[in-house]
């Protein structure tokens, strides 16, 4: 998966792309979960996640553009695979392996690994921190794949959003249509593909 990861990064010829690999590898991203306990949560399946995001992305695309090929020009491949296998580089120092307790199947305590996070180092934002992190890594991005990456996590979150992010988001979605391709990606790859592979 790994391999795959960053062939596919490379693949883009991007400004920055292997300051970004660089920076993955020393920061633990491809050996990180996905999240605490929802999905993914075990080493490397934040990479796993990402892969998945950039596969339903691209069959997204793949599909609009068929259905309404003057979308064409608003969806490159290489920004499909920047936006997708890049959107949740935030998480790529946050977690940490810890052991905890719980009950077995008899009622006896035992131990088992698991994982925590920290977002204390930077605590920006989920979708804004990857931003900010891919540009202060030197990676150049177009307004669309920055629209895509910040929003990526759609309406997740909107009810504890000012007004002016409510309207933000709106806009992304209606002037980009990569930014509703990655959103509903993470979603179809998170809640569909993914929820059943917790170890």
């Amino acid at each position: 998966m790994k391999q795959t990861f960053i062939d596919l990064l490379r693949s883009t010829c991007r400004k920055g792309i292997d300051e970004v690999i660089d920076y993955l590898e020393k920061s633990g991203f491809f050996t990180a979960p996905a999240s605490v306990s929802r999905h993914l949560s075990y080493e490397g399946g934040l990479t796993e996640h990402s892969l998945n995001v950039y596969r339903m992305a691209s069959m997204l695309a793949r599909q609009l553009i068929d259905m309404t090929p003057e979308l064409a020009s608003k969806l490159p491949h290489e920004s499909v695979i920047i936006a997708a296998l890049l959107h949740d580089v935030c998480k790529s120092n946050i977690y940490h392996p810890v052991e905890k307790w719980r009950k077995d199947e008899q009622g006896k305590w035992e131990t088992y690994r698991t994982y925590d996070c920290d977002y204390g180092r930077f605590p920006v934002g989920h979708g804004e921190k990857s931003v900010i992190m891919l540009l202060r890594l030197g990676l150049e991005l177009t307004n669309d794949e920055i629209l895509a990456i910040r929003w990526h996590m759609g309406p997740w979150n909107l009810p504890m959003q000012s007004y002016e992010d409510k309207a933000n988001i709106s806009a992304a979605s209606d002037r980009s249509p990569l930014t509703v391709i990655v959103q509903n990606a993470d979603s179809l790859a998170t809640h569909l593909l993914e929820t059943d592979k917790n170890t």
